[in-house]
């Protein structure tokens, strides 16, 4: 894990004198809202709906249990005793006050920690795999090389005032736990034919009002070309992008309007003068930065706890059948702590739980924890001699729900509850939807569904690449829900299609009810899952359920 140099702890501790600088200028009046404003957002300060909320960066989803540990203790002293955790691995506190805002960043500082980029036309935090450094599939740890990329584009003195938001996500494995395909970069590595490592380069890619899955730019680029040939990917773009509307001022714009083959070869022509510029350095900096992410020193013990508990145990067995990943240690797993408990909010974690799960980590988890772009918490290191007493200690806390990948494992963003941009709730539909299919016990026998989202046209609930996606929107003042199939966010991307007219808020459980027995009607076998269900057969059969009058009688 990267642990800051005396340069970094300089650059943090000086941009948080800066703006609490700017704070009190505020405060006394000094500077207006309005000339505030671009200056609270380059240090992840939003004002939201009620009150303003703080985004802090957690790079590439990776912590330890200290960095936890005080995200609790900021959770409790400044907030109202919880945070949010996001699709782009931060964590968001919604009730800071602006006075206590400089402190905060201060006791972030403390644990190597900060808030910037969190927002602005800039490059944003960047995301990598949850299971990055410990997946069974994994060609080689990307964190890296995503560490190398942040240090890069922190305070980047040609991209801090892009067209647009700028967001690159990367994965080391052939399964695309990252959704590289709908960011404006998105990374996947792979092998040459020679077996060398390198990266597929997708560009173009985006969700919001305008979604679309990315083009491929390179199927193979060398490891050692990477920062040079990101940095013509965002100097094109810089160039080209629009800055006269901001609707059409995202890189997927860019490319839709300049043509693939043309933009690559503009990426192409400025890569060759990149390339010469870098000189080699940028591979010194990763040489060095990869020594920090030396895997841990993994014990060798005997398995038979976690047999024995497997096999007598229902509940432990369900919770490992669910929230349990293959990890490249046989006798390790990866454990994903679902903060989906039903009814609850999803991505939300008390002080309390943040500090269960710092205390995991530390004792059982080689000190790492990683924060999932499905708003979920990851101990990428756990003896299977162990779990029986993760288990434990997670149950007690409220956070052995064994539901990971399942369909009250969703997806949803603050909405109108928090959002000053939402037109509808999100959070309430998906703790209905959650509490509904727990009455129902179905959620196993459904098998893996995806479920995401939306309170508005900004696609926040990434509702355009969920197996079901669910986006709210305000018609004549009154909340109306769309429903979207087929969408994904894998290595096989695609974005969702409309099923026709959206739903009240009080018809919308039951609209996803319909699908989803419809879905248990069609299917061809246990085995066949939604996704695979929606591809064979279309929506028909799903239209059929929502829309006709037999048809939802039916699916019922």
């Amino acid at each position: 894990m990267y642990s800051y140099n005396d340069f970094d702890e300089a650059f943090v501790r000086t941009r948080v004198a800066q703006f609490s600088e700017q704070v009190r200028r505020r405060i006394d009046g000094s500077l207006t809202e309005d000339e505030f404003k671009p200056l609270r957002l380059m240090n992840g300060l939003y004002l939201q709906l009620h009150a303003y909320m703080l985004r802090v960066a957690i790079p590439y989803g990776t912590l330890d249990s200290r960095k936890m540990r005080q995200l609790a203790m900021i959770a409790e002293r400044w907030d109202k005793g919880y945070g949010h955790f996001t699709t782009r691995q931060n964590i968001q506190f919604n009730w800071p006050k602006l006075s206590d805002v400089p402190e905060i960043l201060s006791a972030l500082a403390d644990v190597e920690m900060h808030a910037i980029q969190t927002s602005g036309n800039c490059v944003r935090n960047v995301t990598a795999d949850h299971f990055a450094g410990a997946a069974a599939d994994e060609i080689e740890d990307p964190r890296p090389v995503a560490e190398l990329l942040r240090q890069w584009s922190t305070d980047h003195p040609e991209f801090q005032f892009l067209p647009r938001k700028f967001k690159i996500a990367i994965t080391g494995s052939p399964n695309d736990r990252a959704v590289t395909r709908a960011h404006d970069i998105g990374l996947r590595m792979v092998r040459n034919a020679a077996g060398e490592p390198g990266f597929e380069v997708i560009v173009g890619g985006g969700l919001g009002r305008t979604p679309m899955i990315g083009h491929t730019v390179r199927e193979f680029l060398p490891k050692a070309d990477l920062l040079p040939y990101v940095e013509a990917i965002l100097s094109v773009y810089n160039e080209l992008g629009r800055r006269d509307n901001k609707f059409k001022a995202r890189i997927k714009i860019t490319v839709f309007e300049t043509g693939v083959e043309t933009i690559t070869q503009m990426i192409e022509e400025r890569f060759v003068e990149t390339r010469a510029e870098f000189g080699g350095n940028d591979q010194a900096l990763l040489a060095e930065i990869e020594k920090a992410f030396a895997p841990p020193a993994f014990r060798n013990a005997p398995t038979d706890a976690y047999d024995d508990f497997y096999e007598a145990d229902p509940v432990f067995r369900s919770w490992a059948d669910t929230n349990l990943t293959a990890h490249r240690q046989a006798d390790y797993a990866i454990v994903t702590i679902s903060l989906k408990a039903h009814g609850a909010t999803p991505g939300d974690a008390t002080a309390v739980q943040m500090r269960v799960m710092a205390d995991l980590a530390e004792r059982y988890g080689h000190d790492e924890l990683r924060i999932s772009h499905e708003q979920n918490v990851i101990l990428p290191h756990v003896h299977k001699s162990d779990l029986p007493a993760v288990h434990a200690a997670l149950a007690q806390a409220g956070l052995a729900t064994a539901n990971v990948g399942l369909i009250s494992d969703m997806i949803a963003c603050p909405g109108m509850d928090y959002c000053a941009l939402a037109t509808a709730r999100s959070i309430p539909v998906a703790q209905q939807i959650a509490t509904r299919f727990d009455e129902l016990k179905l959620e196993h026998e459904i098998g893996p569904l995806k479920i995401k989202i939306s309170g508005c046209i900004n696609a926040c609930g990434h509702h355009h690449v969920g197996h079901i996606g669910i986006l709210g929107l305000d018609r004549a003042g009154v909340e109306n829900y769309q429903i979207t199939l087929g969408g994904d966010g894998t290595e096989t991307a695609a974005i969702g299609e409309k099923t026709g007219p959206g739903f009240a808020y009080d018809e919308i459980v039951p609209a996803i009810e319909r699908i989803v027995r419809a879905y248990l009607r069609v299917r061809s076998g246990p085995s066949e899952t939604f996704l695979e269900t929606v591809r064979r057969l279309g929506h028909a059969p799903f239209k059929a359920a929502l829309y006709d009058a037999e048809g939802a009688k039916d699916a019922a």
